[in-house]
């Protein structure tokens, strides 16, 4: 399944990326799978503010996009995991990187960042 509005391919590599990881939830999900294999559900917990109908439309463009894939367990009840790619692995350090220079953004602003997970920096 294509992306609705596909945006005209990217020239520029800035576009490129942003065009894969940009959006309100992308970058909070590649980062949450950092850790390892992720269900469905631990996806949409951690993940505030996001509704099933725009998760799955989101988990759908990053496998489309080679970041993730997922995993299918024909078993009663079905079961679904998604992990990173090689490729989406690859995005960490920038999104550690982005997260790190907003969290003094926020500092410096005088905005309270939510606390980080177990094992984040």
């Amino acid at each position: 399944m294509g992306k609705i509005n596909q945006a005209p391919p990217a020239t520029c590599p800035v576009d490129y990326a942003f065009q894969r990881i940009g959006g309100k939830y992308k970058g909070r999900i590649l980062w949450f799978l950092g850790d390892g294999v992720k269900r469905y559900g631990q996806i949409r917990r951690s993940i505030s503010g996001i509704t099933p109908k725009m998760l799955t439309q989101v988990l759908r463009e990053l496998e489309d996009d080679r970041l993730i894939t997922r995993t299918v367990y024909y078993e009663v009840p079905p079961r679904v995991e998604y992990t990173l790619t090689e490729t989406g692995r690859a995005l960490i350090p920038s999104i550690q990187m982005i997260s790190t220079w907003g969290q003094a953004q926020m500092q410096h602003q005088g905005i309270t960042a939510m606390p980080l997970e177990e094992g984040e920096e």
